[in-house]
């Protein structure tokens, strides 16, 4: 398969990109527009890999895209290019509306273009996979059952309304002009590579350097953690075989408030590195709640997990593990962006998740 990807430097991307290389024998065309937490480094082997192509390009941009899909002639699409950031999201609305609906919309034509002149076995094998946030529904409270597929949309942020607004425009390419779509809704994912405006990378290495820990609220909030190379894995299997038409839940069944995430990840720090000054808990401060933070995301992926036949192989103390080791490992990386070589960047005292 020749595999257009969109957002192929970013954090989910990247790791599709690792997994791509190393467990099949697809092409990859990576589209990324390379914004402030893109990284041409966590594509590892894919910088010089001979079945991976970077076009840095736009997805907001249509003759680019239109060239794009002119050129390299793509078998299917894994859409995965977002602003995704929730905190961003508050602060300045416009982009994540121009990437996230515009730019949706602008390959949903491109790719509509293309599928109606294929022809034959190419065109019914044809698939475009957006591939989209468990914020989309809402919030749940204490004791409400998980989110399923079949959830109904209750978008609280600029950036789930914007990503809700998208899912519905895929959906409706579908039932309207007939284009092969799949969606798939995530949850929360970690792992290496992360961005460090995001909570876990956020607290190690605030821990790391003895800085306070920020934490909103009073720590409650529950997430399920995915781990990335989970997801990747998962996303494959769905571009190769999920149903044209269907939508796949994709979570990891590991849930945990916010203040369980921050203490796991001191207590492996202490455990790894002591600091002199004492258990790393001790930097915790609790910070004025963010507005419409919404209480707890779960996803039940009972459904993908029997269609696909996945399951996340990490649960969430043994992908934390793995992903404190690796910040560990890589201090050059982590520092070169504290310091600001993407720019743009603003670090802040995040909660949620990376797209």
């Amino acid at each position: 398969m020749k595999l257009l990807l969109t957002g192929g430097c970013g954090f989910i991307g990247s790791a599709v990109v690792r997994h791509l290389l190393r467990h099949t024998d697809h092409v990859i065309i990576n589209v990324d527009k390379m914004t402030y937490a893109a990284s041409e480094e966590a594509l590892e082997e894919g910088r010089t890999h001979n079945r991976h192509v970077l076009v840095k390009a736009d997805i907001a941009d249509a003759a680019a895209m239109r060239q794009v899909f002119g050129t390299y002639d793509p078998d299917a699409v894994m859409h995965l290019a977002a602003e995704s950031h929730v905190d961003r999201s508050i602060d300045g609305p416009a982009d994540f509306v121009q990437t996230n609906v515009v730019g949706t919309f602008i390959l949903l034509e491109a790719a509509r273009t293309h599928y109606e002149r294929m022809t034959g076995a190419r065109k019914a094998a044809f698939r475009f996979h957006h591939v989209s946030t468990d914020e989309v529904f809402g919030a749940l409270d204490h004791g409400d059952p998980p989110f399923t597929e079949t959830t109904p949309y209750d978008p609280r942020s600029p950036y789930s309304a914007s990503k809700a607004a998208s899912d519905h425009l895929v959906r409706a390419w579908s039932h309207t002009y007939k284009l092969p779509t799949l969606v798939s809704n995530t949850c929360n994912n970690y792992g290496p590579w992360q961005f460090p405006e995001k909570l876990i990378p956020l607290v190690t290495l605030n821990a790391l350097e003895g800085k306070e820990l920020p934490v909103y609220g009073d720590g409650s909030n529950m997430r399920d953690w995915l781990f990335v190379e989970d997801h990747a894995e998962a996303l494959v299997r769905v571009i190769e075989h999920g149903a044209p038409g269907e939508t796949y839940a994709i979570g990891a069944r590991q849930p945990r408030t916010n203040l369980q995430v921050v203490k796991t990840i001191c207590a492996l720090l202490d455990a790894r590195l002591p600091d002199p000054a004492g258990p790393r808990e001790r930097l915790i401060r609790f910070v004025t709640d963010r507005p419409g933070h919404d209480f707890r995301y779960e996803i039940d992926p009972s459904r993908t997990e029997a269609a696909l036949s996945w399951k996340a192989p990490h649960d969430f103390d043994k992908g934390l593990a793995r992903t404190i080791d690796w910040y560990l490992a890589n201090k050059s990386w982590w520092e070169g962006v504290r310091a600001g070589r993407y720019a743009g960047q603003r670090l802040g005292t995040t909660q949620e998740k990376a797209a």
